[in-house]
């Protein structure tokens, strides 16, 4: 789905989607070992109880200044009940009348940020005080992957990656989403996929290298099926770079109408090459008769996969209405599945603790 603020191709027009970890020894690796955990927290002079001061003479850290540990928002035990709204979250109440219409608070909130656009700390902050992880479509619209991945906006990403560092709070953060399509400037058309590889590394890297260990890396590929002549090996980062991979597919008025021929092809042909778990990323139903049964089917396949996290669903009015509230029976329908207690969880109380805010705790994972 096209962020509601593109001025570009728009995805629904082709209907694409329908059918300080820094410096540890192992630069660019997503996943702290424990023992590279001790280290950096050894080397931020966190670790050694006995110790009072610092390298430099000055006092040591105290534990709530450690960066916020993320590692128990990967897996958790239940499944992320997300959307993504209008107006949210820079205001909770879209928010407020999402949860009455659904039953249920959701607890991860995706926005959209142009590149260059600075990090929003507001907004992700009024997301994590609604009890939601902020979830960023971060959209490269301004530089095209060969320059991200050559440096030639790093004062940009430093500055971007600074303020995930300070805030120290978790985000999750897609980057170039889509990229096996053609509908953006960054997709297969206009960018080769070892220039993705490339800038996403680099952007990955240094982050790492400014300590924001505080996100959770998203690779989100469209589905496959509008665009089957694209393999999606060659736009694999690898293990250390990605945390979830968040697969974007809609159920519209024609095509794959199931969650396996859906999602079921790209999750076959990502398993080839990775175990991480998936997010299905962004999703919805198109209004049509056959809504309240295409939201059955989606909860009934994210709740029958363990290796499926949880869902987005794009709440949207735009170039379809793919509201739940489209129609009664689709809210109801909606409404109905996400009583299941296996969705939705507090996630500042899954994290970790400590930090800036009570946000804090524990370096990478």
């Amino acid at each position: 789905m096209t962020s509601p603020h593109a001025t570009a191709f728009p995805r629904r027009a082709a209907l694409g989607a329908l059918a300080g970890a820094a410096a540890l020894g192992a630069a660019g690796c997503s996943v702290f070992s424990d023992e590279g955990r001790s280290q950096y927290e050894r080397a931020q002079g966190h670790s050694d109880a006995t110790a009072s001061t610092d390298a430099e003479g000055g006092p040591s850290p105290k534990p709530s200044e450690l960066p916020y540990d993320v590692r128990p928002l990967l897996a958790p035990a239940k499944k992320y009940f997300g959307v993504a709204l209008d107006g949210a979250p820079a205001s909770v109440a879209p928010l407020a009348r999402f949860a009455k219409q659904a039953g249920k608070k959701p607890d991860l909130v995706e926005f959209y940020s142009a590149w260059g656009d600075a990090y929003e700390t507001r907004l992700a902050v009024n997301a994590w005080d609604y009890g939601a992880l902020p979830y960023i479509a971060w959209e490269p619209f301004k530089k095209t992957l060969r320059q991200i991945g050559a440096g030639k906006d790093d004062k940009y990403i430093r500055g971007f990656a600074r303020d995930v560092r300070d805030l120290n709070q978790p985000v999750a953060i897609s980057f170039a989403h889509e990229m096996n399509g053609h509908w953006y400037p960054w997709g297969s058309k206009k960018a080769s996929p070892a220039e993705f590889v490339r800038a996403w590394r680099h952007l990955h890297d240094v982050f790492a290298d400014e300590g924001a260990t505080q996100v959770i890396w998203v690779w989100s590929p469209n589905v496959i099926n509008p665009v089957p002549d694209v393999r999606l090996r060659p736009y694999w980062p690898g293990d250390a770079y990605v945390d979830w991979v968040g697969v974007i597919g809609y159920y519209g008025a024609d095509g794959p109408a199931t969650f396996r021929t859906l999602y079921g092809p790209t999750m076959d042909e990502v398993r080839a090459f990775t175990k991480k778990p998936f997010l299905i990323a962004e999703t919805a139903s198109e209004d049509t008769p056959r809504k309240p049964a295409d939201i059955h089917d989606l909860f009934t396949g994210v709740e029958e996969r363990d290796d499926v996290l949880g869902h987005v669903w794009f709440d949207f009015d735009k170039e379809a209405d793919w509201r739940i509230a489209s129609d009664p029976a689709a809210e109801a329908a909606y409404r109905r599945e996400a009583a299941a207690p296996s969705y939705g969880f507090d996630v500042r109380a899954a994290g970790g603790k400590g930090g800036k805010g009570g946000k804090g705790g524990g370096a990478g994972r």
